[in-house]
């Protein structure tokens, strides 16, 4: 204000200095022209006017800084009524607080004035040229301006000096010696001479890490080969029940293996801890060192965090497995027990136990794990569940073939068309049954030729077992030979009877019975059938019975050959052996 004032004062001045001299001129110049009065006359009317002019502007320069003042304390009003509500923003610089900033300047927020503060005085304090005296204060017409060399590291303002209840140039030079305290601290850490020492005890480390690591080596060499001796001379081959496991030299593989696994360990462990002690030294580094010594020991942290929180649920896993572990073992006595024929429950048969007890055991495993699955770590991740589905998925295209064979032999073992041991016939296929499994049955027949068919053919196919008809009802041999009209059908009743009769193997109660079963234009179809429970030997009583029939016919004179070759006979002998033809036949 007093600066507006005194122009206005020094015009005043010389306006009235002038129209004293125009008077005293007036007085004592008398003589001269009436120009010259004229013309100073006009001055003085001009010279009034612009007092005039001037006494306006005081009048309002006076009540602009009313003005002023009324805003200054209307602004110190509202600051003070914040002061309650508003904390601050702390100016934080290597974890040290220096002061706070509550006001915002033009468009920036005191939290971005803080920041670009911050990375002002981080730079200055870094910088390797840094003049500790370089850093000063700046007074501008509205704000001060703290300085570092030529780079403004922050603004005071009028609102932040009410704030702190002191002037703008007070508070400038408060936060200008703060600052320059800081800067210095920070150029100490992080100067030159800083560098170089971290340097030199960078070279130190690597020295010494460079040392324990050729120790560990040599170590290595030096003790290979008294490892190799000792287990030569020492160790002997692992064996069980007389299978040798590992013999001299696998075992000194495996001592060398571990040795030099062991080696590499102590390479890693002291490259653990050389690299960060390294990225330490340097202020620059040093939350890297952090950062690298967090990439091994946060997992390791983390996964024996993992594992005591697993610890409750691993406790019920094991606990769930025992209990279903001892009800499949009673389960496996009971259905043995079944088996063996020792215990009997009506309407179970023996050969149900073994497949009862892989469904039961199956299904038991099931439930076990129902039960389990939610107590396993991870079990309700997207990614956990999405394997679990596409594994799900797999298992059931790719094993569709596989499901209807086990539930073939599920079903064909609950039916009981056949046992291990019985004689079926499947197809063009007989044989004995040599093994049931859950997928296939395998069948050797009488040529030995094992043949392996899937359960589910079996299912869909018919198979006959001709040793539970054997057993139970006898099964019917039987065989048809053409004889012609000519000779009487007695006689060939007879002749078949006595064949069956004669043959090993074949039943005599019930009796054997002959059956014609067709009357041809040129022969008579005769089919003799006898009993025998001997299915094993099927082939070998269809042999003899066929061979006595050949020497029943023979012997009595009866051929067995069709009529047709009658009508182109002429001298033909009979086609019986000579030794079997009766004295009296003719030719």
């Amino acid at each position: 204000m007093m600066k507006r004032l005194l122009p206005l004062i020094a015009t005043i001045c010389c306006t009235w200095t002038v129209y004293a001299q125009a008077n005293a001129s007036n007085d004592s110049l008398t003589t001269k022209d009436d120009s010259l009065v004229r013309e100073l006359r006009m001055q003085i009317q001009e010279l009034k006017l612009q007092s005039i002019l001037m006494q306006e502007r005081l009048e309002d320069s006076g009540k602009s800084a009313r003005e002023d003042s009324l805003r200054q304390a209307l602004r110190r009003a509202r600051i003070d009524s914040l002061r309650n509500i508003i904390q601050g923003v702390p100016l934080v610089v290597e974890g040290d607080t220096l002061f706070r900033l509550y006001d915002r300047k033009g468009g920036m927020m005191p939290e971005e004035r803080v920041h670009n503060i911050n990375e002002a005085i981080m730079e200055s304090g870094k910088s390797i040229k840094l003049i500790p005296d370089s850093v000063y204060v700046f007074e501008g017409d509205y704000t001060t301006d703290i300085m570092a060399g030529t780079n403004v590291i922050m603004s005071v303002t009028d609102n932040d000096a009410i704030w702190q209840n002191t002037t703008r140039q007070e508070l400038g030079a408060e936060y200008c010696v703060i600052i320059k305290n800081k800067i210095n601290e920070l150029h100490d850490e992080y100067g030159m001479q800083q560098k170089l020492k971290g340097l030199l005890y960078a070279a130190v480390i690597l020295l010494i890490l460079f040392i324990l690591i050729r120790i560990t080596n040599w170590c290595y060499r030096h003790w290979r080969l008294r490892i190799v001796r000792f287990v030569m001379k020492r160790v002997r081959p692992l064996t069980v029940k007389y299978y040798e496991v590992l013999n001299t030299r696998r075992i000194g593989i495996v001592f060398l293996t571990i040795f030099n696994v062991l080696r590499y360990f102590i390479i890693f462990l002291l490259l653990f801890f050389c690299i960060p002690i390294l990225f330490s030294i340097f202020p620059e580094t040093e939350s890297l060192a952090f950062r690298i010594i967090g990439y091994v020991w946060n997992p390791f942290v983390g996964i024996v965090k993992s594992v005591v929180g697993f610890l409750p649920k691993f406790i019920q896993i094991v606990v769930i497995i025992i209990c279903f572990r001892y009800l499949v073992k009673g389960i496996r006595y009971l259905m043995n027990e079944i088996g063996a024929g020792r215990l009997k429950i009506s309407g179970f048969y023996a050969d149900w136990a073994e497949p009862t007890y892989f469904i039961l055991r199956v299904l038991c495993y099931s439930f076990m794990i129902v039960m389990i699955w939610p107590l396993l770590p991870s079990s309700n991740s997207e990614v956990f569940q999405g394997v679990s589905v596409f594994i799900g998925i797999i298992i059931s295209l790719g094993s569709s073939s596989i499901i209807g064979n086990v539930m073939a032999g599920m079903v064909m073992t609950y039916m009981r068309p056949f046992h291990v041991g019985d004689f079926i016939k499947y197809g063009d296929t007989e044989g004995f049954v040599i093994e049931k499994t859950m997928l296939v049955t395998r069948i050797r027949t009488r040529k030995n030729n094992v043949i392996t068919i899937p359960n589910s053919s079996l299912m869909t196919s018919q198979t006959t077992n001709y040793t539970f008809s054997a057993q139970n009802f006898g099964l019917v041999v039987h065989t048809k030979v053409t004889i012609g009209y000519d000779v009487r059908w007695q006689e060939i009743r007879q002749l078949l009877l006595d064949a069956a009769h004669a043959t090993k193997g074949l039943r005599q109660h019930p009796e054997p019975f002959v059956l014609v079963t067709a009357l041809d234009d040129y022969y008579v179809e005769y089919e003799v059938n006898a009993y025998t429970n001997q299915y094993d030997k099927l082939p070998l009583i269809y042999s003899e019975l066929h061979h006595n029939i050949l020497d029943a016919f023979h012997s009595n004179g009866v051929e067995i050959m069709s009529p047709h070759i009658y009508a182109h006979r002429t001298d033909l002998e009979l086609q019986i052996p000579k030794d079997q033809q009766k004295p009296n036949v003719k030719e």
